[in-house]
């Protein structure tokens, strides 16, 4: 039957309906008991159902006040490794952010040391590395990613310290104790960061998922330009406004970081692998020169010279913190390092012990377990204070998630 109402009746009043509807939903999410709280946790830490036994359990330590322990409780499913870590760390490996790649070493590092309570900062700088520890797995290969792929398509538990086990890095991949870098110095992030370029692609990815900043949100052009490479234009398109006003203040600050990774290069054969899928990290050792810059800097840094002939020219790795100065004091470094080092393991240190990287961590977790970004005043409260629980943890990464899921159980 055609309705009596004119439209803007009509309008308004699917409006109504609408709030109505949405004061229900809120007051159901409200009055939601143990039992719908616990099963909300779970389907948020483990993407799945749990079972019966394992709601009861969880929703009676609900109704104790044991939160902590129903979320911990739901964080034993193997869904919380290979499907929700999985998921969270996939896009930090490869550029286009996808979460569409298999297994790889930098994943399966980042899940085995959120299992195992490590300190989260050591994913930026320790010599750690997790593998595969069962029979009928290809071995780890400097060259290629099988070892991981068989592991993640045999169904094999990456909750279980039997079959996903932690390893020293330098004794897996070769690279030197000094030059291991966590999953900086992974292959899946070498093959993603490393490849082609000028290396600064590992340090804008790292800063993207570790710092949650990109380029443009540290982009200050009050500091010193002096570390800024010769192959960037000090007057793109002939005008010098660009730089000053662009470049310069990305640049100035990510370059004399950057050069971190002046000694590593993705090695592989352009003819008959021109994506450099079957490449390997390379990293020279003390005494290695190479040809054409005459010392262990790696070619890469000394591309596009001519473009501005007086810019600075990288001889080693030694790196160097302008943003803790100026506008990116506001990232919280640590007072207990230098602000300066040499090589990729020190200055993951620098990133990793700051406090914009233990605020990044909570926020990841935040949109994982709640499904949306932190907006209203309560939620970055919540960020807040499970920041500062996550440092009281040790930071270990598991209090962040029942933190949030806790936060987020009556939604």
């Amino acid at each position: 039957m055609k309705s009596t109402h004119p439209p803007l009746q009509r309008g308004v009043l699917c409006l109504r309906s609408v709030f109505c509807l949405l004061l229900i939903l809120c007051s159901v999410a409200a009055q939601a008991g143990p039992r719908e709280q616990a099963l909300q946790i779970h389907n948020r830490i483990a993407g799945v159902p749990p079972s019966e036994s394992v709601l009861l359990q969880m929703a009676d330590l609900i109704a104790e006040g044991e939160v902590d322990a129903a979320v911990e409780l739901a964080m034993d499913n193997e869904h919380f490794y290979s499907v929700t870590l999985k998921n969270m760390a996939t896009p930090w490996t490869n550029r286009e952010q996808s979460v569409f790649a298999p297994l790889n070493d930098y994943t399966a590092t980042f899940i085995g040391m959120v299992r195992d309570g490590e300190d989260i900062r050591g994913l930026l700088y320790d010599n750690v590395l997790y593998v595969g520890n069962t029979s009928g797995l290809p071995a780890y290969a400097n060259d290629d990613n099988q070892h991981y792929e068989a592991l993640e398509t045999q169904g094999l538990s990456l909750g279980d310290p039997e079959v996903l086990v932690k390893r020293t890095q330098s004794d897996v991949n070769g690279l030197p104790a000094e030059a291991t870098a966590g999953v900086m110095t992974s292959r899946a992030a070498a093959r993603a960061f490393f490849y082609a370029g000028t290396n600064r692609a590992m340090f804008r990815f790292t800063l993207l998922n570790h710092l949650c900043r990109d380029l443009e949100q540290v982009h200050d052009t009050s500091l010193t330009p002096d570390r800024i490479r010769q192959d960037v234009s000090r007057s793109p398109g002939g005008d010098s406004r660009v730089f000053l006003n662009n470049c310069m203040g990305c640049h100035n600050g990510m370059d004399p970081l950057a050069q971190a990774y002046a000694y590593y290069n993705w090695d592989y054969d352009a003819d008959a692998d021109p994506e450099g899928e079957d490449g390997r990290l390379t990293y020279n050792r003390e005494g290695e020169t190479e040809a054409e810059t005459g010392t262990r800097v790696v070619p890469k840094y000394h591309i596009n010279a001519n473009t501005f002939r007086y810019g600075y020219v990288t001889m080693d790795d030694q790196w160097d913190n302008y943003w803790r100065e100026g506008n990116n004091r506001v990232l919280g470094w640590s007072d207990a390092l230098p602000g300066s080092g040499e090589g990729a393991k020190s200055m993951g240190m620098e990133l990793a012990h700051s406090e914009a990287f233990a605020s990044c961590q909570v926020e990841k977790v935040f949109r994982q377990v709640c499904l949306r970004q932190p907006g209203s005043p309560e939620d970055h409260q919540l960020i807040e204070t499970a920041t500062d629980n996550l440092a009281s943890a040790g930071f270990d990464l598991r209090r962040a998630f029942i933190d949030t899921a806790d936060y987020c159980k009556g939604e």
